[in-house]
């Protein structure tokens, strides 16, 4: 089991979707991951992810600025993993990204 935290810069978060409500997508389980996301009223987002993983630091730090690219909000993520691959996590954050701000 390994934890790691990640902070990034939120570069436009005006022109990106704004996190407007806590979201929770996904399920712990084979294969699967949850996201947890939390409205956040700084310039950074902030990450922390739980995964049954170990060594794949680069590879999340790569998914997550992917993400971030393309949803520059101030938020709080919590991940918790279950070996996931890039794609299902990719899929999960737009899930999570979508819900909050309905």
């Amino acid at each position: 089991m390994e934890k790691l935290t990640f902070t990034y810069p939120v570069h436009a978060p005006s022109e990106g979707p704004k996190a407007g409500a806590r979201t929770h997508v996904g399920v712990v389980g084979s294969g699967d991951l949850e996201v947890l996301f939390e409205p956040y009223d700084g310039a950074v987002t902030e990450v922390t992810i739980r995964t049954s993983v170990d060594g794949y630091g680069d590879t999340w730090n790569h998914v997550l600025e992917r993400f971030l690219s393309r949803y520059p909000a101030a938020v709080r993520i919590e991940i918790n993993d279950f070996g996931a691959t890039p794609g299902v996590v990719l899929l999960r954050l737009e899930q999570a990204a979508e819900g909050s701000r309905s």
